[in-house]
């Protein structure tokens, strides 16, 4: 069993948009390569774990959605920073497109994309870090019985007071970014369980 750090996608690792759904929208955040391939140094695995209801939406397709994640990836590799896993979600429950119009267990903040990494990947959840940007990230990350929970940016913080958090989410971590994230748990200022 690996750990690993399970990442949500727009807003985390490119800047967030709104529905990036194409190559050419596409932009990392400052510093994310540097930042994944210190994660693989330390010994965790990188999964993408990411809600795209723009396919649910009409606003991009399948094959859309796969170009970015193979720019993503390629990006990545060439810089010794390749994802372990990548898993999305394309449906929501009151999609455009029917065929996507499914209230389904993948779709964040159920767990179903983090179970599913977990059994492909032989991870460890206990041992493992889910991070994301958004309240339903870490709700996933809590209903798959990851043992650690860290959010990046603010929209958290800017949405709800921390003492207002369901108990399983009251003891997340906040931070920047992912660099400012990573940077800690390399220097040993932050510890995972």
């Amino acid at each position: 069993m690996r750990k690993a750090v399970l990442l949500d996608r727009d807003g985390v690792i490119n800047h967030d948009y709104g529905y990036v759904g194409s190559v050419s929208r596409f932009e990392f955040l400052p510093q994310v390569p540097w930042a994944l391939r210190t994660l693989k140094e330390l010994g965790y695995a990188t999964v993408v774990v990411s809600n795209q209801s723009g396919i649910a939406r009409g606003m991009y397709s399948l094959a859309d959605n796969e170009a970015v994640m193979q720019y993503l990836q390629s990006q990545l590799r060439a810089q010794g920073a390749a994802l372990d896993g990548i898993y999305f979600c394309p449906h929501h429950p009151e999609a455009a497109v029917p065929q996507f119009r499914v209230d389904c267990d993948c779709r964040k903040p159920k767990p179903g994309m983090l179970l599913q990494a977990a059994a492909d990947l032989e991870l460890d959840l206990r041992a493992s870090i889910m991070v994301g940007d958004h309240l339903t990230d870490l709700q996933a990350g809590a209903a798959a019985h990851v043992g650690n929970l860290v959010l990046v940016g603010t929209h958290l913080a800017e949405a709800q007071p921390r003492d207002k958090l369901e108990p399983a989410l009251q003891g997340l971590t906040c931070f920047a970014d992912l660099p400012s994230f990573v940077r800690a748990l390399q220097q040993g200022s932050y510890v995972p369980r």
